[in-house]
């Protein structure tokens, strides 16, 4: 079921552009977002060189805006493909003043072609869409097309952490970073009763917490 449009939506986008990328081309697909180059110049929206994190799929931007908030010296790209949903991060982080941020609007297959190669330190990945029928395992965002967009955007000793409710997806998950070589550690199968710091807690994971759920995390790396 298709979400019902928020009222005053457009002008509601309109008053937070200096938070927000609205990433729209008509000619990108799948394939050719590697090669049809329309890279964002982040060190001049930020102003600064500082190193930057990614998270793919932030929804309402609750964990974006609190990363940029306790890491004011890391810059923050906070991606969504749903409208209703991004706009919640951009006004959070207008009414918090976060210099340190940036909501980008489009999908994930296209990143390649706006975010140059070998410029993220780190990628989040929480709470994705679990696609639990097996014939879309493709539009997972740990299937091996997105992990091929990971490897491009992470620069040297780049980190992707990923968090979940779904024990199948983070079975899958698993497997499919192993078999395209990346190297898992820091693996919880009960991330709230582990000895884990520093947990942001994301509006999802309080839901399934809260429903007695357990956590999965993990880390994983190329190199």
């Amino acid at each position: 079921m298709r979400m019902r449009k928020k009222k005053n939506l457009d002008k509601r986008l309109e008053s937070c552009g200096e938070y927000l990328i609205s990433c729209e081309n008509s000619s990108l697909n799948y394939e050719n977002a590697f090669n049809e180059q329309h890279f964002i110049d982040f060190n001049k929206i930020f102003k600064n060189n500082r190193p930057i994190v990614l998270e793919v799929g932030c929804g309402k931007g609750a964990f974006a805006c609190t990363y940029a908030r306790e890491h004011p010296t890391t810059n923050v790209i906070a991606v969504e493909r749903v409208t209703n949903a991004i706009i919640t991060g951009c006004e959070s982080a207008k009414a918090q003043q976060l210099p340190n941020i940036i909501f980008m609007k489009c999908c994930a297959e296209y990143l390649p072609s706006y975010i140059k190669s070998g410029s993220i330190s780190q990628i989040f990945l929480n709470f994705s869409c679990p696609f639990p029928k097996a014939s879309y395992a493709k539009h997972r965002l740990t299937h091996e097309r997105f992990l091929k967009i990971y490897e491009l955007l992470m620069a040297p000793g780049a980190v992707i952490c990923q968090k979940t409710d779904s024990p199948r997806f983070f079975e899958f998950s698993i497997e499919s970073f192993s078999q395209y070589g990346f190297k898992i550690s820091n693996v919880s199968l009960d991330l709230h009763n582990s000895d884990f710091e520093g947990n942001i807690i994301t509006e999802y994971e309080k839901r399934f917490s809260d429903m007695g759920c357990p956590i999965y995390r993990l880390e994983a790396r190329l190199d």
